[in-house]
């Protein structure tokens, strides 16, 4: 299975507003965050992309159009990775919703949460998890397993398919950071996923790039081991 790069949009217009924008319509980047969109192009040179894929939300598709200019790529939109449905909260101030039972709920226990006229963040997680299993098992199908790809979606998204690569509980899924225009990766095998990097701002790049399989003569090459964590540590890609 491949590699994919998991960058959340870069800020938007709702950042720091201290409203929670969710699904509004035309919630774009802000100064910032183009300036975040064009930044990344030069952040993932010498990272070699075999598909881009997008939430649906107009700031996600704003970070990802300077990279797909620059590689001549196209952008698949997925449903699946679009921003949670947070139904009646949307709109409203994050100093009201601090008052409401349900904000305790989506703190400690976020497997329970269901926003009023909305999602569950179980629900959440479940659609994203899927999306992203897919779309790698499609583009390692066309591209080899050691495809790398990337996708743009949000915060709580993000990390619920993060908490999942871990093996964690979604109840401690608050417990991750994911910034604006942030980038963490995920490998996936036919066993268990990798996480590579969570909430990275810097750094090189190209480190994610998995080496070319090296099969031996006379034999071939074994594809459980690409399943197995290396004991005493991994010497690096």
């Amino acid at each position: 299975m491949g590699t994919v790069i998991l960058v959340r949009h870069g800020r938007s217009t709702a950042n720091g507003s201290g409203i929670l924008a969710g699904r509004t319509p035309k919630v774009g980047l802000d100064e910032t965050g183009r300036s975040q969109a064009d930044q990344l192009v030069e952040r993932l040179d010498g990272v070699p992309l075999a598909g881009l894929v997008t939430s649906p939300m107009l700031r996600c598709k704003q970070t990802l159009a300077p990279l797909a200019s620059a590689r001549e790529l196209d952008r698949t939109v997925e449903p699946g990775l679009s921003e949670v449905d947070y139904g009646e909260w949307t709109g409203r101030e994050l100093k009201t919703l601090v008052k409401e039972p349900l904000w305790r709920v989506v703190q400690a226990h976020a497997s329970a949460a269901v926003f009023p006229g909305g999602e569950g963040l179980a629900a959440m997680q479940a659609r994203a998890v899927a999306a992203v299993r897919a779309h790698d098992a499609r583009i390692t199908a066309a591209h080899g397993a050691h495809a790398v790809w990337l996708l743009c979606s949000h915060a709580d998204v993000i990390k619920a398919i993060l908490a999942d690569a871990l093996g964690q509980h979604l109840d401690a899924f608050q417990r991750i950071v994911v910034d604006p225009a942030s980038v963490s990766a995920i490998s996936y095998t036919e066993t268990r996923p990798f996480v590579l990097r969570v909430n990275e701002h810097g750094g090189d790049l190209a480190g994610l790039v998995p080496p070319a399989p090296k099969a031996k003569k006379g034999k071939a090459k074994k594809a459980s081991g690409a399943s197995d964590a290396v004991v005493g540590g991994s010497t690096g890609r």
